[in-house]
């Protein structure tokens, strides 16, 4: 008997995000140079995450 496609291994099910945390925001926005210390961290610009 197989085992069924709902019950791999979790690093199998590793999926592609859509959404970033507010963290990886933050980074992805210091890395292009539109975020500087002291800005707030709410409201921030949409961000797509990285490939």
């Amino acid at each position: 008997m197989s085992m069924h496609s709902s019950l791999k291994g979790a690093s199998k099910i590793r999926a592609k995000r859509n959404v970033l945390k507010r963290f990886e925001r933050i980074d992805s926005l210091k890395k292009d140079g539109r975020w500087k210390e002291g800005d707030r961290a709410l409201g921030l610009p949409k961000t797509k995450p990285e490939d």
